[in-house]
């Protein structure tokens, strides 16, 4: 079992100043999703095998924070989390990936997930 990356996901009103401070102002790498006129969408900034995430609340958005851990075997993961008295929920299989769900004390939404074959 192996963690092949770490991914911060913060959904608020304050996506894209946050975004904006990120980018522009810390001069982190990253990509604004943002049509000419379009209201923005969100943004990612990679750092190698991890990355930060950036969208703005909405719609099947709620605001709040996640930490998502990219893993090489989802499954194994969550049968070793099981193991040790926690109760991940999926697996979900969305965007290429096999996605479990978890709540850290204190509330603090975690997911991990790896790629699937």
């Amino acid at each position: 079992m192996q963690v092949l990356g770490i991914r911060f996901c913060s959904v608020s009103a304050e996506a894209e100043e946050i975004a904006t401070f990120l980018g522009n102002g810390l001069g982190l790498p990253g990509k604004k999703f943002t049509e000419d006129g379009a209201p923005f969408s969100g943004a990612v900034f990679p750092a190698g095998k991890s990355w930060i995430e950036v969208w703005p609340e909405g719609p099947g958005m709620p605001p709040g924070i996640m930490l998502q851990i990219v893993v090489d075997d989802a499954d194994a993961w969550a049968e070793n989390a099981r193991k040790n008295g926690l109760e991940p929920t999926g697996p979900m299989d969305e965007h290429g990936e096999r996605i479990y769900y978890l709540n850290a004390p204190g509330g603090l939404p975690v997911s991990f997930q790896s790629k699937l074959s």
